[in-house]
Formats: structure tokens, sequence, C-alpha cells
């Protein structure tokens, strides 16, 4: 048998790379939305379009157009171009300015590439980097230059993160506002100004009602759902963990360093620990430090004089005591918690109003609000009068800039500062909104806790007394070693004039007389008195 044309189908066929054509597709990309302003896309198609023009070149689709990041390959508009080549059979070429718009993963880039051409016949032709990758020089100096991008995208990205890390170190915050925060002053992180917005607010009330109400995360979410707080389980849960919100940062980029930040804190570092229940005292032999007992209701709450730290609770196995100890190590503040607990009792007793002191005591609190309610509410007024004013010039100036009157700079110069004193005024604003329709309940309360505070704190559960004991005490007590007693720096203003107007009152039966003008409004106990 002389006829070999029968055995040609035994032989290797023509490998795809060398079929011939003119179908091309064009593949445009930049990084970033600023790239594309600057008309980037715009350039490459342009190029692309002529590159193909001069070489008779037929393009059949356009595809990128678009800013995606090509450290990876995971691109929408990549892989759909990708796509389109396999499953169309006549195209010969993907066209784009550079091997980095291409890619910037290196071998692996080179990899997609390389298959393109031995698979499906399909050539990576860069108009900017002439070369010829059916050929083995020219495949390897495509492999080249994709190394290269991504050598290049690597030492970016280190700079980037020296920078990202420097900037961490001195308490700048580098990524995108956080939940809960606004940014007045938007631009480069040393000028940014993160301060707490409205909803910020909402979140701080989390964090309470975790840490002294004891709620649950399915309240929490439920109640801040029902107050317009858009948050999963989850979330809340990060945003707990995140002690950005106490005003640290820490990163990963940083591991092992905690930085106090720049930014406006939306909680105590107090209350961030005590959401989770952090004490820093270790277990030592002959005591055992417990993370909820109702033994130890003042726990955190109360603080040492010597050093200003919070006092934690903890058991004497042998002797069945629970006691207080301040954390500072060296402090050596101990005090037993039945004594403690005698000590703040005592305390709270000055806050009790007699039935036959009730109504005139009431009487005496409502005035006193209310006089000092109306200057609250006058000064509400300049507040929006002056608020009004800035909207005008928020207004104005953006009309301006607009109509072209003004600049980029003078606007990026005012704008900011009007943004900012506006969130200011609204802040303050909020402080007030909202105080005389709910003055009646509050004083109410107040009113019904102060028949019998003592009782109260005795009687309710270990979660109560800890809503209890902030508000009466916003700030906590301190204990005194030396002079073995408890006071505090701040009081509900609810409750603040109650111990001087019973006083009066006893002094009143007494035989002294009454004079109600002489009391002082706002009375900020510096201690706490017993009644004689």
């Amino acid at each position: 048998m002389n006829d070999l044309a029968i055995f040609e189908q035994f032989a290797p066929q023509i490998p795809k790379k060398f079929k011939e054509g003119n179908n091309a597709v064009i593949y445009t990309r930049v990084s970033s939305a600023e790239q594309e302003d600057n008309t980037s896309l715009a350039s490459q198609k342009k190029h692309c379009d002529l590159y193909a023009e001069k070489r008779n070149m037929n393009i059949v689709g356009y595809f990128g157009g678009t800013y995606e990041s090509a450290k990876t390959d995971d691109r929408k508009e990549f892989n759909r171009m990708l796509t389109f080549v396999k499953r169309t059979k006549n195209i010969n070429y993907v066209i784009v300015y550079s091997y980095e718009r291409f890619s910037r993963s290196g071998i692996n880039g080179a990899s997609i590439a390389d298959e393109l051409l031995k698979k499906y016949g399909v050539i990576t032709l860069a108009i900017t980097q002439e070369l010829d990758p059916t050929t083995p020089s020219g495949s390897f100096q495509q492999k080249i230059l994709f190394l290269f991008g991504q050598m290049d995208n690597e030492l970016r990205r280190d700079k980037v993160v020296t920078g990202m890390k420097e900037l961490l170190i001195k308490g700048y915050w580098v990524w995108s506002v956080p939940r809960g925060y606004k940014d007045l002053n938007k631009g480069k992180a040393t000028q940014r100004k993160l301060v707490v917005n409205e909803e910020g607010k909402l979140l701080k009330k989390a964090f309470e009602w975790k840490a002294y109400g004891q709620l649950s995360n399915v309240e929490i979410t439920r109640r801040l759902n029902k107050m317009g707080v858009d948050i999963s389980e989850k979330r809340l849960n990060n945003l707990f963990l995140n002690p950005f919100y106490c005003g640290i940062i820490t990163s990963k980029m940083i591991p092992g360093q905690v930085i106090e930040g720049t930014h406006e804190p939306l909680i105590s570092r107090e209350l961030f620990l005590e959401v989770h229940n952090i004490r820093k005292e270790k277990r030592t032999q002959g005591f055992v430090h417990d993370k909820d007992n109702e033994n130890l209701p003042l726990k955190v709450f109360i603080k040492c004089d010597k050093c200003g730290q919070a006092m934690t609770g903890y058991l004497v196995r042998k002797k069945g005591l629970y006691y207080y100890k301040c954390r500072t190590k060296g402090c050596k503040v101990n005090r037993s918690a039945k004594a403690m607990h005698e000590l703040f009792k005592t305390a709270i007793s000055a806050f009790q109003v007699e039935k036959e002191e009730f109504e005139i005591v009431k009487m005496q609190i409502e005035e006193q609000m209310a006089v000092f309610f109306k200057s609250r509410m006058d000064n509400a007024r300049a507040l929006k009068t002056t608020l009004s004013e800035l909207k005008k010039k928020l207004a104005t100036i953006e009309e301006r800039f607009v109509m072209g009157e003004i600049d980029r700079n003078l606007y990026d110069k005012y704008r900011p500062k009007y943004e900012k004193e506006y969130f200011e005024i609204e802040q303050e604003l909020n402080k007030v909104d909202g105080y005389s329709s709910n003055l009646k309940k509050a004083i109410a309360l107040a009113m019904k806790i102060c028949r019998n505070p003592l009782l109260l704190w005795e009687s309710t559960s270990l979660a109560n007394r800890h809503i209890f004991q902030k508000m009466l005490f916003p700030d906590g007590i301190i204990y005194n070693r030396e002079l073995d007693r408890v006071r505090t720096t701040r009081v509900n203003s609810f409750f603040s004039l109650i111990p001087e107007l019973t006083g009066v009152l006893e002094g009143y039966k007494k035989g002294d007389s009454v004079v109600f003008d002489k009391i002082p409004p706002w009375v900020i106990l510096p201690g706490f008195e017993p009644r004689s």
C-alpha cells in the first residue's frame, strides 16, 4: 500500500497557536476610580484601536473599561473576557496596553496567557511591549514582564503597608470610617477628624445594655433594629470586640501593639472592659476571682482613691469571705465586701425621702429643673439660629462652587469648617432635645427610687443593681482606705438635690425656718453625708 494519505488521521495535528486569522478583543483596566477619572481607560482603548487598525485586525469585542485590581485574577470583567475568548472559536488575539494591564499576579498571569496560546490558539499582545509570544525567546520575555509586574506590585504594596504602619503607630485610623462615626475633615489620615455620629450614640447604648443590663446580643439587636439601627448579631459581636470604640487602635499590621488613637472614643475604656468582664488579676493560691457574683455587686464600679484604678473582687476560700481589692500592683488597698457594702448603703441612704417629705421635695425638684432647663431651652433657640445661618453658608458655598465663582481650594477650605461647626451645634442641640417632654417622667422615676433606695438596691437582681448604681452615680464611687469612706465625683442631676432638700426639711422639723431660695441648684456632692 503506497497511498500514505490514509495515515494522516494518525499524524499529530498542527498546534492551534499557529492558526491564522485577524479577529481580536481589547481589554482595558485601571486600578482605581481616581485613575479612571484621569481618562486612562480612554487612552488605553484609543492606542489599542490604532494598533489593531495598523495591522488590519478585526475587533470583535471590548472588555474591561473599569477599575479592577490586578493583584489577583479573580476579576469580573477579566473573567468575562476569558470566557468569551474560550467559547468563541475564531478569536486570534487579546490586545492590552501593557502586560501589567492584563495581570500583575506574576507566574499566574503568565500561565493564563500561556494557556490561551497553547490550548485555544489565542495570542496575548501588549502594544507597548511588542514581542512574539509564539517564539521561545518571545515567550520567555513575556513571562519576565509578568514577573516584573508582580514584583512592582509587591514593592508598591510594601511601601503602602510601611506607610500605613507608621500612621497606625501614631494613632491615625487609615481605613474607611467605622460604623457609628463621621469624618469631619476628609483627606489624608493625619487630617481626619473622626467623631461619633447619631448612630454611634445608639451603638453606645448597646455597650451599656451589655455591660450593665446583662442583655443578650439577640435582645440588643432587637432593640437597635427597633430604634432604626440595622445590625445583625454577628456585626454586633464584632463591634463589642473592637477596642477602636474605646479610643484604642489594634491591627494585624502592628501585632502585639496597642495604640492610643487620635479619634473620639465612643465609650470609656472601663465600659469596654465591663462588657468583656476583663480583670487584670490572675488566680493565685488562697483566693479566686469571680466573673459575676451576687456577693460582689460593686466590682469595677468602685475605684481606688490612691491610684484611681477600678477594684475587683475575690473569695478567700478558707474564710469563706469576699473582698474587694485594688487592681494596681503594690497598691494593697483591700476591704471586706461586707464592710464595703455597709459604707455604700450608708451613702445611698442619704437619698431617701420620707413619706411626709415626698410632695414638697418633688415640688422643689420640679421648680429647680424648670429653672435649669429654661436656660437650656433659651440656649437651644440661639443654637438653632446659628445652625440655620450655617446651613445657608453651606448652601451658598455649594452654589458658588458649582457656578465657578470660587475655586476648589477655597471650597475645600471652608466647606469642612462649616460642616464641623454644623455638626458640633447639632450635637449640642441633641443634648437639649426632648428634655421638656421627658422631664416629668424622669422626676417621677427618681422620686420613686428615693422612697426606699436601700431596699431597692438590696432586694433586686445583680443586673438591676448595676443599673441602679450607674444611674445614681454615673462615674462610679471612690474608696479611701485611710479614712475608710466612699465618695463620688458626680451624682445624677435628678438625684443630686435630694440630700440638700431633705437636710433642710430635717432642720425644719427641729424648729429651723425653711428658705428654699437659698438652696443652690444642681448640688454636686463632694462626698456622701448620712442624714442625722
